[in-house]
């Protein structure tokens, strides 16, 4: 059975300071909630803060988990009301259907490979050549090029992202008959956040850059089963690392 939690960090504390700074911190404390997880199952989480004052931590896991160490850590144990939630996911994964439509929030570590960067480092590049790659991992680092990444794959994950729903213009401002229309209509979607991170692995100097961008909006199913494995086995790279997770809601009133 797979759950959903939320779990309310306080980021006023030391512990959450260095939680909320390192994703292999924080990835460490969410798989040290999941004692029964099996070797190779997959945990997904994401840090979302829209509340910068009250920071929330989703993970979705194979088993269920107990967050009281996190709570002890960096919550507010001695408040009153609901430090952390725990649901079953099987309700959610009962409502995906065919044309089914769903706002949605997934953050992703959006990358291209290549054979020939533009910017590659030394270290890289020796790596590369040491191990005989063909090709290079490399993060698209402008919203236009994170945008394209994510509408380009959505189809493989079992859903489509609808046209942007807009008001007929005003009288006087209709585009003029002689400027065609655009190819690529708005979508549904928006990047509402992008964040670049280094950090260090133990045992290891190289540090870790971590590209990410947090996508929005509204999603129509087109294939139930591959959604579902987008759903429990995450989206992207980086999914250690607090990337991947995608999460659904009812769209809100005026959107069905």
């Amino acid at each position: 059975m797979t759950y959903l939690s939320r779990v309310r960090i306080n980021p006023l504390r030391a512990a959450s300071r260095t939680l909320l700074a390192n994703p292999r911190a924080l990835h460490g404390a969410v798989v040290a909630g999941t004692p029964d997880a099996a070797p190779g199952d997959r945990i997904l989480w994401r840090l979302d803060t829209d509340h910068p004052r009250r920071p929330m931590l989703l993970v979705l896991t194979p088993s269920k988990p107990d967050w009281t160490h996190i709570v002890e850590q960096a919550g507010w144990p001695d408040a009153d009301g609901e430090h952390y939630a725990i649901r079953d996911y099987s309700p959610l994964l009962a409502q995906l259907a065919v044309g089914r439509e769903f706002a949605f929030r997934l953050k992703a570590s959006p990358v291209q490979n290549t054979s020939k960067p533009d910017k590659a480092s030394p270290q890289r590049t020796k790596t590369a050549a040491e191990l005989r790659h063909r090709s290079f991992r490399m993060a698209h680092r402008t919203a236009a090029q994170q945008l394209n990444w994510f509408l380009e794959r959505t189809q493989r994950w079992g859903f489509t992202i609808p046209a942007a729903r807009t008001d007929s213009p005003a009288p006087g401002l209709e585009p003029a008959a002689n400027i065609p229309a655009d190819s690529q209509p708005a979508r549904e979607v928006r990047i509402t956040d992008r964040s670049r991170s280094t950090f260090t692995k133990p045992g290891t100097r190289a540090p870790v850059t971590l590209t990410t961008a947090t996508f929005e909006g509204h999603l129509r199913i087109t294939d139930p089963g591959l959604l579902q494995a987008a759903l429990l086995g995450g989206i992207g790279p980086s999914k250690a690392y607090g990337c991947g997770l995608l999460t659904l809601a009812p769209l809100p009133t005026g959107h069905r």
